[in-house]
């Protein structure tokens, strides 16, 4: 197939454009600089130099092509967010850019739409033991500051099942780790990575390999819906920055209290402190032939 990929350049994008070409698909990447467009072309891929919240410089750049898929894969985080501020700008991605990938899907022609979504969506909250699958509530509103997050989910999938004669297919991360670790090491040897004190609440976890390859599995196979694509255990943030630091040899991370992490980084707060969820993987598991190569956060961490 001939695939579009916006954020083809980011921390799934690299892995996922790399994937995409072994298995024999000739890709575009959407990248915002010259230097991405380098590193594109070095990969073996084709490069459109857009911004995808300009509409008429994406589609003008995109031209007459034809492709059989489009992939989004936009956010702007480039560190962990702290703050409710730090999601704003991948939000508007999330509902923009997305309305505008919709639109370069149906001017080239593509059959099959992709979008990148999160497991935050069914709730920022304590969700029990049971494990949630797709046909679970997602994107409630909570009277929370979480609910702009949610809601530009919600419209980054909606979006990407509004074309007709096109299979719209959204993928609900776990929390990424892997493709990361050097930034986490960076931030733990100067003191900026705190855990909180005490184990609270289970995150959902994917490696950005395991989330690239199910993503060319689901654009293979998937079939219109949703797929959770997480790996085997849950874990908290405690355990997953104190593994890193083991594995990595930094010092251990900051310990703070609930409060504290509050104040200083509500948004991160809430991630460390308030979400407790197990996902089930079993559907992408059955029907896209997909399991994580890394199973447990310790596995990917120990290969990273």
């Amino acid at each position: 197939m001939k695939v579009i990929v916006a954020g083809a350049t980011g921390a799934i994008g690299r892995p996922l454009v790399g994937l995409l070409l072994e298995g024999g698909h000739e890709v575009v990447g959407i990248t915002r600089s010259r230097t991405g467009a380098a590193a594109l072309h070095a990969a073996g891929a084709s490069a459109v130099v857009a911004d995808a919240l300009d509409r008429e410089a994406l589609l003008a750049a995109i031209g007459d092509q034809h492709a059989d898929a489009v992939i989004n894969e936009l956010t702007s985080l480039t560190k962990a967010p702290a703050r409710f501020a730090d999601m704003e700008s991948t939000n508007r991605l999330r509902v923009d850019g997305s309305a505008n990938l919709v639109e370069v899907a149906r001017r080239v022609g593509a059959k099959r739409f992709l979008t990148q979504s999160i497991f935050f969506g069914y709730g920022f909250g304590d969700l029990g033991e049971r494990a949630i699958t797709e046909d679970a509530p997602f994107g409630i509103p909570q009277g929370a500051p979480t609910d702009s997050v949610s809601a530009a989910l919600v419209s980054a999938e909606t979006q990407a099942h509004s074309l007709a004669n096109v299979t719209g297919i959204a993928l609900r991360y776990g929390l990424f780790y892997g493709g990361d670790v050097d930034d986490y090491v960076g931030m733990l040897r100067r003191r900026a990575l705190p855990v909180p004190t005490g184990e609270r609440g289970t995150l959902a976890l994917i490696h950005h390999w395991d989330a690239a390859a199910a993503t060319v599995a689901a654009l293979e196979r998937g079939t219109a819906g949703a797929y959770n694509i997480v790996d085997d255990r849950p874990t908290t943030w405690r355990e997953l920055v104190q593994e890193i630091a083991r594995t990595r040899h930094t010092p251990r991370p900051l310990a703070l209290p609930r409060w504290v992490l509050r104040a200083v980084a509500p948004y991160a707060a809430v991630m460390m402190t308030g979400v407790n969820q197990r996902l089930s993987n079993a559907k992408a598991k059955s029907e896209l032939g997909w399991s994580p190569r890394y199973a447990t956060f310790r596995e990917g961490l120990a290969q990273s």
